[in-house]
């Protein structure tokens, strides 16, 4: 009897303790964004901004910081000012913590990079209730009042990589008959299946993925040549942090035969997909999609180590949550959807990409 007081005690005290902590990591949470706010204003007393804005993204990598400048352009064109939230505070934050603060700071809007989770549904339920419109952007919450979408066509965007999954294959046949006709073949051995290799996020709650994997099986399946085989196959990455996710690829590497072509959904298993094959010596033997066109995946596209990689014009992404956010403030509406354009880079026209790099740097 007294074991069970005292387990119920000690289950007491530890939920105490969990909503204590909470309560506390809000408080200071609203208090620095309210002071940050505050001396934001003091400082730009010059200019009266109609709207204050938040975007949330999760991680400051280098497309968020490029969605986030054409989102603050873009404001700046509406005269209203765009914050990028995740750059104020460090990154012991969840996204879920910086909605639950850009919500009590009472913020004009909100753009966040969200999922399919109960909790976002909630919170985004919540923003809406207390008058502020919320942008999703990239990955959607289709079950909540979120005003719009901005993001990709993922079936779009999974049918260009199937298109160059057969591109590689082609090309790959090309060789393989000219080194043939330099040596006589002894005997006739059947093909062996092209092994597909997809690296998606084992975090992600949304359909998006699904979608994207659908369109480069269907398109690979119409358009493949007769008599080709391809087996592909969905790999989950760990994203929970920068270390995991490399950690987890690096496991491929290390472990069982590699594939003849890796797919990478995202700019960070790209750059670490990228640097194992390097590592490990594996250039020429393993061919790379990519995903953005951080300078990294360009020079490595230059340096025929990546194959292609999928290019997003993000100052746009930026553009439209900004877009969505000003025609629902001012009419009570705005699209459901905005679908931002996409590009591929490879080999024939990385050039193009090499100058603008070299332009801005002057």
């Amino acid at each position: 009897m007294k074991e069970k007081k005292l387990k119920k005690k000690t289950y007491m005290w530890y939920l105490i303790m969990t909503i204590l902590l909470i309560v506390i990591t809000l408080t200071v949470g609203v208090s620095v964004f309210s002071y940050y706010i505050n001396h934001f204003t003091k400082e730009q007393d010059v200019n009266q901004y109609d709207k204050y804005y938040v975007m949330i993204a999760g991680d400051d990598s280098s497309l968020w910081q490029s969605v986030y400048e054409g989102a603050y352009d873009a404001g700046l064109q509406e005269n209203s000012y765009v914050d990028l939230l995740d750059g104020v505070f460090d990154k012991s934050y969840s996204k879920e913590d910086l909605m639950r603060i850009a919500i009590a700071s009472e913020v004009d809007g909100i753009i966040v990079v969200a999922d399919e989770s109960d909790e976002m549904t909630e919170l985004i339920n919540e923003a809406v209730e207390k008058g502020i419109p919320v942008v999703t952007l990239y990955g959607d919450n289709t079950h909540s009042a979120r005003c719009s979408f901005v993001g990709i066509g993922s079936y779009d965007l999974g049918r260009e990589y199937g298109r160059q999954v057969l591109e590689i294959v082609d090309n790959t046949t090309i060789q393989a008959e000219a080194e043939a006709a330099e040596e006589p073949i002894e005997e006739t051995t059947a093909a062996e299946p092209v092994k597909v290799m997809v690296l998606v996020n084992a975090n992600a709650m949304d359909s998006a993925q699904n979608i994207l994997c659908s369109g480069i099986q269907d398109t690979i399946e119409r358009e493949k040549p007769e008599g080709m085989q391809f087996e592909m196959s969905l790999v989950p990455i760990d994203d929970e942090n920068a270390f995991s996710v490399e950690e987890s690829i690096r496991d491929i590497f290390r472990e069982g035969e590699l594939p003849d072509i890796i797919i990478c959904l995202n700019e960070l298993n790209t750059t670490c997909v990228y640097q194992a094959v390097v590592d490990y010596n594996k250039v020429g033997q393993v061919n790379i999609l990519g995903y953005y066109d951080s300078d990294t995946i360009i020079k490595a596209i230059d340096r025929n180590v990546i194959y292609a990689t999928i290019s997003i014009d993000t100052k746009q992404m930026g553009k439209f949550c900004v877009e969505a956010l000003t025609e629902y403030n001012t009419y009570g509406n705005t699209s459901q959807y905005f679908t931002a354009d996409i590009a591929l880079i490879n080999k024939r026209n990385v050039a193009l990409y090499m100058e603008g790099d070299e332009e801005d740097e002057e």
